[in-house]
């Protein structure tokens, strides 16, 4: 953990943003569980993908990851889960940006090691050539070393007018240049020129850099954002698996991008072309592209029935999908929502989302299944004075010891064996067993086995929301007022 592990001197850290949201990608990917944390182009989840291209290879130390809050208890699952020792994860008060997220990082690299360089990359991002990586990163890290802050262009193969591009300037040698200027992201034809050009390059969003240089290039042109980063590192603490940035200091700094805070303006950049199989899966079409097709350029999964359908992306994940007759769309199906569009509109899946907050709409936020530090629950029915849910308690956690105001519950154990905190008692349940928890008494759920605990809870009471706890006890430091 952070300031805990031995000192690795001039060693090379991975950073790993995980905060974004990705809209595009709903209603799979929501605000609470986005896409990184899903399994779209693997069994593994973008996050542990990301995390394993490090993995086995002593040049690199474990990874440090900056995420939020809410996340915090599912990455780091997930990064265990993944095999992936060592790693830190720095929580951001509020987001604002990669610059002022990366550069908080970079201060508490460098109070850990002063010569510390930093692989700085999304987690949402898919490298389908690792060892083309690897190799990219054998090229910047001396680069980084010398005082150049490096980033990937990755080699255009069409003229896609989505990301930015970034044209190489003088010749570095050793495959690297000089970055001439960024551009944003052209029309169409700018595109096509750009293509033809060949000097241009996709604006990846990884970098390379010294730590410390990182820092000071960008007290060079957003002092106010280093200064915010340092304090939010200096008045920090540990929390369990956690470090919490101070969210005075982290708050009041300006949000900014990498590339807009310093990329952009210093003259140490330098890029180096690169093809590995890179894609932001920023999108349903994105997937689309990258993924394996039928013979009618289809790719389907989950429960899927298709007749007459070419060039489309259907998923299902919890229901029959069937389609007829239509070409180039996107059908995607959950639990709670459908999304039907032409594959051509896939950048307008972000306005649904955005409809969907500011209609107060929990769609945008949350799934039907709700994951915690302890497992899962979701709603199987809900009316007026009562809700089921379903409940799965990972081996080895248990929930908070907990009372309510305004609910009773019932509990039926339907897998495992529960141990139970019932006011004064301590009840062992096995299957098929049930206990009920009146309104006002202290409980806790537990599961000290080794398989999942799955639980059927009745509530019953005037008022069902997630905000009626009162937590005497918990093992995760959650704080008083939070229901995640």
């Amino acid at each position: 953990m952070v300031g805990s592990k031995q000192d690795l001197s001039g060693g090379v850290y991975p950073v790993i943003l995980s905060g974004g949201s990705g809209t595009r990608l709903w209603p799979v990917s929501r605000s609470l569980y986005p896409k990184q944390l899903l399994p779209l182009t693997s069994s593994r989840t973008m996050l542990q993908e990301t995390g394993l291209r490090f993995a086995g290879d002593t040049a690199y130390a474990s990874p440090l990851v900056v995420c939020n809050n809410d996340h915090r208890f599912i990455i780091a699952e997930q990064l265990r889960a993944a095999g992936i020792d060592g790693f830190d994860i720095v929580l951001e008060p509020a987001g604002r940006n990669t610059a002022p997220a990366v550069a908080a990082a970079a201060a508490l690299l460098v109070k850990r090691d002063p010569a510390a360089v930093m692989v700085v990359l999304p987690a949402d991002h898919a490298v389908a050539d690792v060892d083309g990586f690897r190799a990219a990163l054998g090229q910047a890290v001396p680069l980084a070393r010398a005082g150049r802050l490096v980033t990937f262009g990755i080699k255009p193969d069409t003229p896609h007018t989505g990301y930015g591009y970034i044209k190489r300037g003088a010749d570095l040698g050793g495959g690297a240049f000089a970055v001439e200027r960024f551009v944003e992201k052209p029309d169409a034809e700018t595109a096509a020129g750009y293509l033809a050009d060949g000097a241009y390059a996709w604006n990846s969003g990884i970098f390379v850099f010294h730590a410390q240089g990182y820092l000071d290039e960008l007290a060079r042109f957003r002092p106010e954002m280093v200064t915010a980063a340092t304090a939010a590192v200096d008045g920090g603490a540990r929390d369990l698996d956690f470090f919490r940035l101070a969210s005075e200091p982290f708050i009041a700094s300006p949000s900014d991008s990498i590339d807009y805070a310093v990329m952009e303006r210093t003259d140490k950049a330098a890029v180096i072309p690169v093809d590995i199989g890179w894609n932001d899966v920023g999108s349903w079409d994105a997937l689309w592209e990258i993924g394996v097709k039928d013979a009618d350029g289809n790719r389907v999964s989950g429960d899927v029935l298709t007749r007459g359908v070419k060039n489309s992306f259907i998923r299902s994940e919890t229901a029959l999908v069937a389609a007829i007759g239509v070409d180039d769309m996107t059908i995607v199906q959950t639990a709670d929502a459908v999304l039907v569009a032409p594959r051509a509109a896939a950048e307008q899946v972000k306005d649904i989302v955005a409809d969907l907050k500011r209609d107060g709409r929990g769609e945008h936020e949350t799934h039907v299944r709700h994951f915690r530090p302890w497992g899962s629950f979701e709603t199987l029915d809900l009316g007026p004075r009562f809700q089921v849910k379903r409940l799965v308690v990972k081996p080895g956690q248990r929930l908070s010891l907990q009372m309510h105001h305004r609910r009773a519950e019932h509990w039926v154990v339907v897998a495992g064996t529960a141990q139970v905190v019932r006011g004064e008692e301590e009840l062992t349940l096995g299957e098929d067993q049930s206990t009920y928890i009146p309104i006002g008494m202290k409980h806790r759920l537990e599961n000290r086995g080794d398989v999942d605990l799955e639980v059927i809870e009745v509530q019953s009471g005037d008022y069902l929301g997630e905000d009626d706890i009162v937590r005497f006890e918990d093992v995760y430091n959650r704080d008083p007022s939070e229901t995640k």
